[in-house]
């Protein structure tokens, strides 16, 4: 089980931060169309639309990353208090009850969208550039593919936490600013007062 749980989250965190340089994308489209339309008065037809797909993209492909580090949101102002054998109970009954049924929804719906939306080659309405959007509708289908195989991580996890009474660690690979911060100005008091 640890193998496949470790081979899920590499995965997952590929696709995760292979898709965060959208975000690099989505300032430079943005950035370009506030230069060309507020400096040369010449606003493009394009800009609104890419800017959403690159977040729809982005947000899609950073569900089953998301799920692999335990950053989705959690009301667990009562969770928090089980031992994680509870919680591990609690959460298998809530993937089998809730999550497999509606990523296998995202998955089968979402293969129909994006099938025919390659069928007419579908652009954006939205806009007057007509900017194809027929590709980016198989994200769908790929982010639920991606949390579905996430999804049997997470049980595997929920089973051995039932075993042995223990969370198995998530890698981290990201920390947030002010801890860091707040890390180093610990050693900087530290070594100011030894």
């Amino acid at each position: 089980m640890i193998g496949y749980i470790r081979f899920a989250d590499a995965l997952s965190a590929w696709f995760g931060k292979a898709f965060a340089w959208l975000i690099l994308m989505m300032a430079f489209g943005t950035g370009y169309e506030v230069f060309v339309r507020y400096v040369l008065n010449s606003p493009t037809a394009w800009a609104l639309d890419v800017s959403f797909i690159m977040y729809g993209a982005l947000f899609m492909m950073a569900g089953a990353y998301t799920l692999s580090r335990g950053g989705h949101v959690r009301g667990d102002f009562l969770y928090r208090l089980w031992s994680p054998r509870w919680q591990a109970r609690i959460d298998l009954v809530l993937y089998v009850v809730f999550f497999f049924p509606g990523v296998l929804a995202l998955i089968f719906a979402g293969w129909k969208y994006a099938a025919r939306s390659w069928q007419y080659a579908e652009v954006s309405v939205n806009s007057p550039a007509g900017v194809p959007i027929y590709q980016f509708k198989t994200v769908i289908v790929v982010a639920g593919v991606l949390l579905f195989i996430q999804g049997i991580a997470q049980v595997m996890r929920c089973i051995i936490a039932i075993r042995t009474n223990e969370w198995l660690a998530a890698d981290e690979d990201v920390q947030e600013t002010e801890d860091i911060l707040m890390a180093r100005a610990a050693e900087a008091e530290k070594d100011a007062h030894p």
